[in-house]
């Protein structure tokens, strides 16, 4: 179970779990696509075949039709949602690194779900802000769900512009947000072998989750995941 986030800590009951329910009912493009990310240098960067099942069904349940993703990697969170989503559903894909889009592409054309994206290469609170504005008058142009897995230390800057995105009774969706367990673990940065970047998402994550936490305008729920997820439904 080399270079899988495995909260589970325990290989044996993870692989039980993908060979049971998971792999069995991975579309085939989601899997070529996973095995072409695996082999990469960051592959382990890329929403784990459990983590994109659990999305699929949220998605699902919600009969979401608009979704936003911001970080996009390869695309294997991307093409689930694109999957999920019915055949009228739009996602907005948005990620400062094409390139690494580009190699999810093909699998995405494969599964006949390309027209459902509208990728932009950017940063994200610019499009964001320029998305609040289009939709300040019109609610039609609010989302369904948002998925973030992008540099973790701007969730902040992302929530409050995605709780202007995202409808009352919306989802958004953070990703890891355990961090491979680390917020339960205090680290002295002077003395931890672990890197200071590492330590400094650590230490964010751990105020993040309490933000969250405590946000009126929020239910949320955090599952033990992939790296962890945590689920907000917009109520305010």
């Amino acid at each position: 179970m080399a270079r899988h986030k495995n909260l589970l800590k325990n290989d044996d009951l993870l692989k039980y779990i993908l060979d049971t329910s998971v792999y069995p009912r991975e579309h085939e493009q989601l899997k070529e696509l996973r095995e072409v990310t695996m082999k990469l240098i960051r592959g382990e960067m890329s929403v784990p075949p459990e983590e994109g099942s659990f999305l699929s069904i949220i998605l699902k349940l919600m009969n979401a039709k608009k979704a936003i993703e911001i970080g996009v990697f390869t695309g294997y969170s991307l093409l689930t949602t694109a999957l999920a989503l019915p055949e009228d559903g739009k996602i907005t894909a948005i990620d400062i690194n094409r390139s690494s889009f580009e190699i999810g592409l093909p699998f995405i054309r494969k599964a006949g779900v390309e027209e459902k994206i509208n990728f932009i290469e950017s940063e994200a609170i610019p499009i964001l802000d320029k998305m609040i504005e289009e939709a300040k008058d019109d609610k039609e142009k609010l989302y369904d769900y948002a998925f973030v897995d992008a540099d973790k230390t701007n969730n902040r800057e992302y929530h409050e512009r995605l709780m202007k995105l995202v409808k009352i009774g919306g989802v958004i969706v953070y990703d890891n947000t355990l961090w491979s367990g680390a917020v339960t673990e205090p680290i002295n940065s002077s003395h931890s072998s672990l890197p200071q970047r590492f330590i400094e998402t650590k230490n964010f994550f751990v105020k993040f989750n309490e933000f969250l936490a405590l946000d009126p305008r929020l239910e949320i729920t955090q599952v033990c995941i992939g790296d962890g997820v945590t689920i907000c439904r917009r109520i305010l």
